[in-house]
């Protein structure tokens, strides 16, 4: 009896071991109900990205579109930034050395500023075909200038750059101070080429340096000049618009070779193997009386440097501008959501582009736009010749190397025009080679 009475006892106690421990699962389960529908909601989207710090002003930059994105689509969509102090230059090579290693960010930019590489990412299915998103979004469409949109339009008809909305932030001319310009008796900026050299040498007999140029990286501030001139004739204007030109042996292009040597007769002494920064640090500082850029630069502009100097677009009325080079690229190796993420942080910088656009032309002649806006908004409206930048049409040898390597050379008379022509047709036979 004892031994029967203690397996019933045992089998009590298991019964409720059991009951306990369902109970237990149970009141779990119920104390978890909240947790797992937190842990279920959809959590916010991180879109990775790598923007610069100005090396020369310390600003960051793009922050204003981004800082009204994250506010806009917070709980939905993050802009996670990577700030880097770098200039454009480095940004560009980081870029490749981050493809190579399966590195990039979900939004890259500056990519039609390469070329070569624009057309290797495009080959390689590295960035995302964006065509069907906009064939889906009419809005974001029509908020797109036609200019624009072929701009960004691949040779296959598709489209891998998110375009911006306008031309209209995208044109480089000349940035002068009408102090220095004054102090040689030069009331207004020269509309001929004749008088902008004759303004050269004028700034110069009055111990003025005309200009801030530099040579390292792709020559920006000589070539923005060299090339701008050279669009004064319709074969010039011809060239300027070939995608990788198959030689540079020709008038054009010992003509850009001519105005570059001459450039340098006008500048610093600490020109030479320098950089875009020591350019612009020369002219900010009042060293020198012009600096050739886009309107991106009137941010970067100290402050008080905004009242003091003054925008024109280049003799002739030519303004130098490829809306492609502000086509941001989503990479094709994140997720769907990361990727659907990014590419409405695109149509967000299209609009955000739209109305920055339609807020400077709403106060185009008021009192409260400065006078260095106004210049801008002037040169732009006044129907100038747009000149395609060569930054987007020139092998990256060309740019990244060759440029670099001849301007010093060219401007110390080491180098003549011939030899600067044929080493950039050197340049187009091994960037053959590479392909």
């Amino acid at each position: 009896m004892t031994e029967r009475r203690n397996v019933i006892y045992r089998k009590y106690l298991q019964s409720v071991f059991c009951i306990a421990l369902v109970l237990t699962v149970l009141t779990g389960c119920g104390k978890n109900t909240g947790q797992t529908s937190r842990s279920t909601e959809k959590k916010e989207i991180d879109i990775p990205i790598i923007l610069t710090v100005d090396p020369t002003s310390g600003k960051k930059t793009e922050q204003d579109v981004v800082d009204a994105f994250n506010e806009e689509y917070a709980g939905t969509y993050h802009m996670q930034v990577e700030w880097i102090m770098e200039t454009e230059e480095e940004y560009r090579k980081n870029l490749k050395r981050l493809n190579v290693t399966d590195e990039l960010p979900a939004v890259i930019y500056d990519v039609r500023t390469l070329p070569s590489f624009y057309q290797m990412m495009v080959a390689d299915g590295r960035i995302e075909n964006l065509s069907p998103y906009l064939e889906e979004d009419e809005e974001w469409r029509n908020m797109i200038e036609p200019a624009v949109m072929e701009g960004c339009t691949d040779e296959d008809g598709n489209i891998y750059l998110g375009p911006i909305s306008t031309a209209a932030f995208a044109c480089a001319g000349m940035f002068w101070n009408p102090e220095l310009f004054a102090e040689a008796g030069i009331e207004k900026f020269p509309e001929t080429w004749e008088e902008f050299w004759d303004c050269c040498d004028r700034l110069q007999a009055n111990g003025i340096t005309p200009l801030g140029l530099h040579t390292e990286g792709t020559g920006w501030a000589p070539m923005l000049i060299a090339t701008a001139e050279a669009a004064h004739t319709e074969e010039g204007y011809a060239f300027m618009k070939e995608l990788l030109p198959e030689s540079y042996s020709n008038d054009t292009g010992l003509e850009i070779a001519e105005t570059l040597q001459k450039l340098f007769r006008y500048t610093t002494e600490d020109a030479i193997h320098a950089d875009y920064d020591v350019a612009y640090n020369n002219f900010v500082s009042g060293k020198v009386a012009m600096i050739p850029n886009g309107y991106w630069m009137i941010d970067q502009l100290p402050e008080e440097w905004k009242e003091k100097v003054r925008f024109s677009a280049f003799p002739g009325n030519k303004l130098i501008a490829s809306p492609e080079t502000f086509g941001w690229a989503v990479v094709s190796t994140y997720s769907e959501e990361v990727k659907e993420g990014a590419v409405e942080f695109l149509k967000f910088r299209t609009k955000f582009n739209l109305e920055e656009k339609k807020e400077l032309m709403d106060k185009n002649g008021r009192t409260e736009i400065s006078q260095l806006l106004q210049d801008y908004v002037n040169a732009y409206n006044n129907n100038p010749q747009i000149v395609p930048n060569y930054q987007v049409k020139w092998n990256s040898i060309l740019q990244e190397e060759t440029i670099g390597e001849c301007l010093p050379q060219l401007a110390a008379g080491k180098m003549t025009l011939a030899q600067m022509v044929e080493t950039a047709d050197e340049s187009i036979r091994e960037y053959e080679k590479e392909r």
